[in-house]
């Protein structure tokens, strides 16, 4: 019934889509430019089944979580469905696959590993299974005789069950990755993230190194291939195959790739970035080609560079819809996820809008309705009605520690700046506001209407470029976050995304 409402849901939107990652007057031009998945879209596991392309990333404690993509030409993506709805913790980079006509899900979280399964890609998914193994970062292979192995980030493998419910085997350490240069400036070795295939006689492992964040020149995709799914392994002579060799660079700590056949024949690699001036952003997910030479090594095209236009690949345009929001129907669109686990007795999506009981005395404690801004300029608007003695908010969440916006209770309207917090407009309101983030490469503007159309700008404004990792930890990325908290409840209605 879930999925029946999601593709209703996604029927009736079909009306106001648009492409989010490719500027408008590039989507029907022959190239493309990176990014295809603008904001925090890390760790991409990408599937191809026929002439259609699967994608899921890391969710982290967002929930609903692993949100299955689809698309036709790589460039133009579609939510179909969230895989996971349990909560079962911070869930790191998974891998989706498919074998013998069933799809499976396995991904890290709270110290163990997961996997998650369907008949059809649309779900219904399965309840996540406990494979009770530690490590990281699982990568799937099957061999010629149909058995099957994960792959974890420090280079051991195990052996999985038929029905893939329990792992068999003792854990086997057999690759120790590419060795770094001293003198190159890395985060740390740091080997994560193996995905692995087979093209001809050889099986490939692809892995990262150098460090998810830290210095610009860290992350870079290493390569290896062996006649086996055990090794020994053979690094390639390319490595590292991709690597930012510079901060002038747009794109920074380039790693975490799969490499993949498109269903025409050509060859691709999907991984994440950083983006200079906009680490904030998240890591965002970048696609390029790859070519194959006469001694059966991967390696990227001479002269090709990941911030300039690319050659569009081949394949049919699916729309992808806007992070716009009117609250039609009675289910929680796909952009939106809460922080820290859904609890889907705390709000009710009615009458073209939510209402979301209040929680915790701040925005740190009230777990927000976050969604993922795409965009280096962008703008925010929602219309609130506080119930009670509730607060609501449209905030720029990190975490629970780190955040900036504005917000109203019933007649007040306050600002909180990095945790600083007060009323900045006073008597001004009676439980019916308009608030706004302008976000300007950075700079952030706050604004309250009472009508929806004459806005206010409050005195306050915040510059949010130090919400990124390297400075907080945590692998996230800034958010656009709808608050209610305290006691009562808070309605919200016409939620506007706009790029700027």
């Amino acid at each position: 019934m879930r999925n029946i409402k999601v593709m209703l849901f996604i029927f009736l939107l079909a009306g106001k889509m648009a492409a989010q990652n490719q500027p408008e007057a590039m989507s029907d031009k022959t190239t493309y430019q990176n990014p295809i998945f603008g904001g925090d879209y890390p760790d991409p596991s990408i599937l191809r089944d026929g002439k259609d392309y699967y994608i899921v990333h890391s969710s982290f404690d967002y929930y609903p979580g692993l949100t299955i993509w689809h698309s036709q030409d790589l460039i133009n993506w579609m939510p179909l469905t969230n895989a996971l709805h349990k909560y079962v913790g911070d869930v790191w980079a998974p891998d989706l696959i498919k074998y013998n006509d069933r799809y499976y899900i396995y991904f890290p979280a709270n110290n163990t590993n997961f996997v998650v399964s369907a008949d059809n890609i649309e779900g219904p998914w399965s309840e996540p299974v406990d494979l009770k193994i530690g490590n990281i970062d699982p990568g799937h292979i099957t061999d010629d005789n149909g058995n099957r192995y994960l792959y974890f980030s420090n280079g051991d493998y195990i052996g999985l069950s038929k029905d893939v419910l329990k792992t068999v085997g003792e854990v086997k350490h057999v690759y120790d990755g590419w060795p770094i240069p001293r003198e190159w400036s890395i985060e740390c070795f740091c080997m994560e993230g193996p995905k692995l295939f087979k093209k001809g006689e050889y099986y490939y492992l692809t892995v990262a190194e150098g460090g998810t964040a830290g210095p610009a020149t860290s992350h870079m995709v290493i390569s290896a291939r062996s006649k086996t799914p055990f090794g020994p392994w053979e690094n390639s002579p390319y490595n590292p195959v991709v690597k930012t060799r510079s901060s002038s660079e747009r794109w920074w700590s380039k790693g975490h790739s799969t490499v993949f056949e498109d269903a025409y024949g050509k060859w691709w690699m999907i991984f994440h970035a950083y983006e200079k001036g906009f680490y904030n952003l998240g890591r965002q997910t970048l696609l390029q080609p790859v070519e194959w030479t006469k001694d059966g090594w991967y390696k990227i095209p001479e002269g090709l560079e990941t911030d300039k236009p690319i050659t569009k690949p081949k394949g049919s345009k699916v729309a992808y819809f806007s992070q716009s929001d009117d609250f039609s129907g009675s289910i929680l669109n796909p952009q939106w996820k809460f922080f820290n686990g859904v609890d889907e007795s705390r709000f009710k999506i009615a009458n073209n809008s939510i209402t979301i009981k209040g929680k915790g005395s701040g925005i740190g404690s009230s777990s927000p309705l976050v969604c993922v801004p795409s965009d280096h300029s962008y703008m925010a608007d929602v219309e609130m009605e506080i119930h009670d003695d509730a607060m609501g908010g449209l905030v720029l969440f990190y975490n629970n520690n780190y955040f900036s916006g504005i917000f109203a209770d019933k007649e007040n309207i306050l600002v909180n700046l990095r945790g600083w917090e007060f009323p900045t407009e006073k008597n001004v309101l009676k439980r019916h506001v308009y608030l706004r983030l302008k976000n300007i490469n950075n700079t952030v503007d706050m604004y309250y209407s009472l009508n929806g159309k004459d806005w206010v700008k409050i005195e306050n404004s915040a510059e949010v470029s130090s919400y990124n990792h390297n400075v907080l930890g945590g692998f996230l990325g800034l958010r656009i976050a709808l608050c209610s908290i305290g006691n009562g409840s808070v309605t919200f209605k016409n939620f506007k995304y706009t790029s700027l």
